[in-house]
């Protein structure tokens, strides 16, 4: 089901992926899904790698593939028949609507991954106030310059290793 909702790529789906994975399920803890996440994102490779990152921590090898599988596979096929079926319609309103309405979408789906990789540090008082300063930090650099992303990742990294977030 998740696979039909990552609109934007995978790591849109993190929060209900952590509400499943955490709040129902405890499978995991906070720390553990969000250091899951932080493991696959720093590795070189695509995107979705923190699923099976996720995978792992639950299930081991058959947890790996299962969810590779499960968020690849259904979200692969309707991408291959939305494009060659969107491709016919390129030009009709429907389609320029509907292309238009993906990116308040996508906006939103960020946000909430944003919110929930954030939320349990904001919470702890011992990194409170760390973790607003670098999204305050993190938040302007990207509104108010071309900085790369990577430098961003690269302070945050040096932050945590600091003890700062």
């Amino acid at each position: 089901v998740l696979s039909m909702l990552s609109i934007g790529g995978a790591i849109t789906t993190v929060p209900d992926m952590h509400r499943y994975i955490v709040a129902d399920q405890h499978w995991l803890t906070d720390a553990q899904f969000t250091a899951s996440i932080a493991i696959a994102q720093a590795a070189p490779g695509p995107n979705v790698l923190f699923v099976a990152v996720l995978g792992w921590n639950v299930a081991g090898p058959l947890g790996t593939f299962a969810t590779m599988a499960g968020i690849l596979i259904p979200s692969t096929a309707l991408s291959l028949w939305a494009t060659r079926w969107g491709s016919q319609r390129r030009e009709t309103r429907f389609m320029r609507a509907f292309t238009a309405g993906l990116t308040p979408l996508t906006l939103g789906l960020l946000l909430s991954t944003g919110w929930v990789l954030a939320e349990p540090y904001l919470r702890d008082p011992a990194h409170r106030w760390g973790a607003l300063a670098m999204i305050v930090v993190t938040v302007l650099a990207m509104l108010c310059s071309k900085l790369s992303p990577m430098w961003l990742v690269a302070l945050g990294m040096t932050a945590g290793a600091l003890g700062w977030v």
